[in-house]
């Protein structure tokens, strides 16, 4: 076939795509009318992760599973706001790692407003200026994020979701790599980016700054100077990415949880994240932790942090695998209690991928 016959085949796919999709529209606004007579949430990441895993399963190529979860997944969102206007607060300025989760999680066209802290993230929530809130958690080489921790303690808001979002950094400025004498980002991405900068900037100046945002913003402002952070940072600041893929490491991905006043039903493979602490005796973690063992539960994260009530007592965050609502977790979670001064539940929601 000649070219002008298969771009008339796309045409006539094009329109039956654009038939399909808004007949999806209506019927997602008739569920999203039922969810707010039974006064359920829209967002329903539980429902999403059914979705992307059935498309995968379907997927015959050549279209890869991870640009069909990207058209869907606006998709989704887009159908989402057709019925309600979703607020997102997160950790800003605008083009920070933050900012790329929720445009991934929520979509190019859902109100997103950067705040200036973790805690500002979840106040916003609390106070219902935002629906949900963004925040990182763990980053794959550089550990949990401790503030996240200890905002979770404290909050009455739940884990509704979770994902990953790959560390990709590039070198950003509107001068010539041989002109940069400069350079400046967050402490980690400095750290990430080292081997790369002493090959490449051995007399470039290394300065810290509160946000990869704020480093493009600076950069944008003064000659010589570049900054590490993100493609999104350079579109939204006006500079070029002069060198790109700077990070040391291609395997690093930060972890970002979504907050709400709700979790998640279960989907199928989901996650649980609880906060517990025990008696100062010989022995009490041990035990707390053999009843995960006992019952069979995978156990993906555990850190302790300060309880900020008492010196030396600690609480301690713990990710597993399964749901609240899974029989043997719910067992399982009835006997921790037995062996805990105290134990929350923060959330379970889909497992990222």
């Amino acid at each position: 076939m000649s070219i002008e016959k298969d771009r008339e085949a796309i045409d006539a796919i094009d329109l039956q795509i654009l038939d399909l999709l808004n007949q999806r529209a209506r019927l997602a606004i008739a569920i999203a009318k039922q969810k707010r007579e039974r006064a359920s949430a829209l967002f329903s990441p539980a429902r999403e992760r059914q979705i992307f895993d059935r498309l995968r399963a379907h997927n015959k190529g050549p279209l890869p599973d991870q640009g069909l979860t990207s058209i869907y997944r606006e998709v989704i969102a887009v159908h989402r706001l057709l019925t309600q206007t979703m607020r997102v607060a997160y950790l800003g300025p605008a083009g920070t790692f933050t900012h790329l989760a929720a445009l991934r999680k929520f979509g190019s066209l859902a109100t997103l407003h950067a705040v200036d802290s973790i805690a500002d993230t979840f106040s916003e929530v609390e106070k219902g200026a935002a629906d949900y809130g963004v925040a990182p958690i763990e980053n794959s080489l550089g550990g949990v994020v401790t503030y996240t921790l200890d905002t979770l303690a404290e909050t009455t808001l739940r884990i509704c979701s979770e994902l990953y979002v790959d560390v990709e950094l590039h070198l950003l400025a509107n001068c010539p790599l041989e002109q940069v004498t400069r350079v400046i980002s967050m402490p980690q991405p400095l750290a990430q980016a080292r081997i790369w900068l002493k090959s490449n900037l051995p007399r470039a100046e290394l300065v810290e700054a509160s946000s990869t945002a704020k480093a493009a913003q600076t950069a944008k402002d003064e000659p010589g100077t570049a900054a590490i952070g993100t493609a999104l940072a350079a579109e939204l600041y006006g500079l070029g990415i002069i060198a790109e893929h700077v990070e040391d490491q291609a395997d690093n991905r930060t972890r970002f949880v979504v907050v709400g006043k709700h979790d998640s039903p279960p989907s199928g493979h989901d996650k649980t994240s609880i906060i517990f602490s025990v008696r100062h005796q010989a022995g009490a973690l041990y035990r707390a932790l053999g009843v995960l063992n006992d019952y069979g539960i995978n156990m993906t994260l555990i850190e302790s942090r300060p309880t900020r009530k008492r010196p030396w007592e600690y609480l301690f965050y713990v990710d597993f695998q399964g749901h609240r609502e899974d029989a043997q977790v719910a067992a399982m979670l009835k006997a921790l209690a037995q062996e805990c001064l105290q134990l929350e539940i923060m959330g379970s929601y889909p497992e990222a991928e």
